[in-house]
């Protein structure tokens, strides 16, 4: 039986990059958790751990993950927590662990906004290197009928914010977020959005169904079509051409999508359209995504 030094709250969700890193739950659940499209934390009522308590996990993982050089902060947003209370938890983990590499947590960009830039300065002189942000789309119609809490300004902002602080970004945008009707739009100024901020890390992840395409329907506050393997290729390749970044870190790795991408934009952009030009061309325009119920 695989041990661990905790006793997690289940479902526990990391970023791929953070797979050997030591995980410190700070809150459970998601501090808004009213998205459309996301189910990640439906089965959680939101709730922030008591400092004693995080300091128990903090001194049983540090002696765990001996040499660890990374730690994630979760669940599904920590920065919700104040400025104070991070930097307090920040100082445990770095008495504790030692010399790491980066610390890093998923974010939302109004939680961000809402740090001075000194304390966000404070945080990321503490150790906070790296947030995760879902970004979504940068269509603010399309953001307002998946009912997610942010707008394409208070995003840039945010993220904007953020990176004055020296605080880096990995964000991610979901293809297929509007299915046919907003698919234009969504890409457009999904790549307008990332051309404004210039993440460090970008990522695309394709919606899914993990509780049957007629649950998302319900929630979704317009029309909803959902697209053909050909179409989200289609999407996924007007936004990437719609891409004018520098050094960006490109990956299209979820299980959820329907080929694998890699590269760092825009050296690679050329590449990676001609990869998306040959899928389409060898796929049934008919054809739906196998499986819709991944998460």
């Amino acid at each position: 039986m695989f041990f661990m030094p905790v006793k997690y709250n289940e479902p526990l969700f990391r970023p791929p990059a953070e797979a050997y890193s030591a995980i410190i739950q700070l809150t459970l659940g998601c501090s808004y958790n009213k998205c459309a499209f996301c189910e990640m934390y439906k089965s959680k009522k939101f709730t922030v751990r008591s400092l004693e308590d995080v300091k128990k996990d903090i001194a049983a993982l540090s002696d765990y993950y001996s040499g660890v050089k990374k730690v994630f902060l979760a669940d599904g947003d920590a920065m919700v927590l104040s400025a104070s209370k991070l930097l307090g938890v920040l100082e445990e983990i770095n008495s504790g662990f030692g010399r790491l590499q980066r610390i890093s947590s998923y974010a939302l960009p109004s939680n961000i906004l809402s740090k001075t830039a000194d304390e966000l300065k404070l945080l990321r002189k503490s150790g906070l290197k790296l947030i995760y942000v879902g970004i979504e789309s940068g269509y603010d119609g399309l953001l307002r009928l998946v009912n997610k809490g942010e707008t394409y300004k208070s995003t840039v902002d945010g993220i904007k914010k953020a990176h004055d602080a020296g605080i880096e970004t990995s964000v991610m945008i979901l293809n297929g977020l509007g299915g046919k009707k907003y698919s234009a739009d969504h890409a457009v100024n999904s790549a307008k959005l990332i051309n404004e901020i210039n993440p460090k890390f970008l990522s695309t992840l394709t919606l899914s169904f993990p509780f049957g395409e007629n649950h998302y329907v319900n929630n979704f506050g317009g029309t909803y079509q959902q697209q053909t393997v050909v179409e989200l290729m289609e999407e996924l390749k007007l936004f990437i051409s719609s891409l004018d970044v520098k050094n960006v870190i490109f990956r299209s790795n979820h299980v959820s999508n329907n080929l694998n991408l890699a590269g760092i934009l825009s050296a690679d952009k050329e590449n990676i359209i001609k990869i998306i030009d040959e899928k389409i061309a060898n796929t049934p325009v008919d054809s739906f995504p196998v499986s819709s119920d991944i998460l």
